[in-house]
């Protein structure tokens, strides 16, 4: 199974900022839209990531509050990249190693979309249960031996 399966099934929304945008903001549109993460876009180019993560941490290194911080203070300025060719297994690894909940999904400089690990572990889930279910049915309808050849 590769990244651009779970595309086709997720769908194409994007959510974004600009790293000059104000933080507070960025947290709004992530709790009105209730998302996880933004993916940070300059002049067409993908610069950072901010998620969930790195807003509690810019949250408690300011005495709770953000004041009148901008994205560019808080986001992952290097975030782990995929393709959509990418194979899931290895998606999974890769944000396994590095503790990533969302990955940006990239075809050359084009933005694709956004995995998340959630997104990975349904995909993973919903194979398997298909794959029990052919399973199932198969040994359901296992032909029977001739009890002659006995």
């Amino acid at each position: 199974m590769k990244v651009s399966d779970i595309l086709r099934v997720k769908g194409n929304t994007l959510y974004t900022a600009t790293p000059d945008e104000p933080l507070a903001k960025a947290i709004q549109i992530m709790a009105d839209k209730d998302i996880g993460s933004l993916v940070v876009m300059e002049h067409g180019d993908l610069v950072g990531m901010l998620t969930f993560r790195e807003v509690i941490q810019t949250v408690v290194k300011n005495g709770g509050s953000v004041g009148t911080m901008l994205v560019r203070s808080s986001m992952d300025d290097h975030p782990m990249t995929c393709t959509s060719e990418t194979d899931l297994d290895e998606v999974r690894r890769m944000m396994l190693d590095r503790h990533t909940r969302y990955m940006p999904v990239m075809n050359q400089r084009m933005l694709m979309g956004v995995i998340s690990f959630y997104d990975v572990a349904k995909a993973v889930v919903d194979s398997q249960n298909f794959e029990n279910k052919m399973l199932k049915a198969y040994i359901r309808d296992w032909p029977e031996e001739d009890e002659a050849k006995s």
